[in-house]
């Protein structure tokens, strides 16, 4: 039996095995997928351990996407452009880094029918996802992207990457047309951001990465003020879907069961 794992920490809240299982229960594939909480000193074990074939395949979230990737023998080109890696799988004798975010973050936002295009787009966060967020909001042609984080000097990391970035201070509200909140605050349901909804104003287009609570406060506020919402359901469906493809070289169903699954 094959084994797959899905590593972060928090990781309580990941439906990766949920997903997973499922596909693998409808393929009728020998495997089995399980979540694993980890420290960043495990990651080099669970690397050897891929090298065993003991691990057949491993999704890394919050907040290891770019802890991994000096351990990685090879990253594929959407790893190595986001610097960014969320599947792992051994091919060749080697360690494979991949990064299925970029279209994931894409292909879920193009079934929120929201036109991104020349938009201006203001991203809360700087961590491992926001790369792989903004390869994907330039390839769907936005006009400009505002980035706020805590620690402002991780934001003004991603300028070293990405020049054309607009960097503000935590707290701070730009004019915009979307926001995205690419940080852990809402994985509990008491977290709020520090954010001046009344001066954002209505008819905005406010995105939640975060899929477990269903609904955070950052969605519920939003839409209390005459905004659009949608959490990081479908983003984490279709990014779920190519690592899967991958691995079992088999593509699953995205069908209203798949997407009901998730509530």
């Amino acid at each position: 039996m094959k084994k797959y794992l899905v590593v972060g920490n928090p990781i309580e809240h990941s439906f990766s095995p949920k997903l997973h299982n499922h596909w693998i229960k409808k393929n009728n594939i020998d495997a089995v997928y399980d979540k694993k909480q980890i420290n960043e000193g495990d990651i080099k074990s669970l690397i050897m351990e891929i090298k065993k074939n003991k691990i057949n395949g491993i999704n890394v979230t919050i907040p290891f996407k770019k802890s991994v990737v000096p351990f990685m023998d090879e990253l594929s080109s959407e790893a190595k452009e986001s610097q960014s890696v969320n599947t792992i799988y051994f091919q060749n004798e080697k360690v494979i880094g991949h990064n299925t975010d970029i279209s994931g973050f894409e292909l879920g936002i193009k079934y929120s029918k929201f036109d991104i295009k020349n938009k201006i787009v203001f991203i809360l966060g700087a961590g491992g996802v926001v790369s792989s967020i903004i390869i994907a909001l330039k390839k769907m042609g936005v006009s400009k992207i505002i980035i706020s984080n805590r620690t402002k000097s991780k934001a003004e990391d991603l300028k070293i990457f990405f020049k054309d970035l607009e960097i503000i201070s935590w707290g701070e509200t730009p004019n915009c047309d979307m926001v995205i909140n690419a940080t852990s605050i809402g994985l509990k349901n008491e977290d709020e951001i520090k954010l001046d909804y009344s001066a954002l104003g209505p008819n905005k287009f406010f995105y939640d990465i975060i899929y477990n609570p269903k609904e955070t406060i950052f969605l519920k506020k939003a839409k209390l003020f005459g905004n659009r919402t949608e959490n990081g359901k479908l983003m984490f469906i279709y990014q779920a879907h190519q690592a899967f493809t991958i691995w079992h070289k088999l593509m699953p169903d995205i069908d209203a069961e798949t997407i009901n699954l998730l509530g």
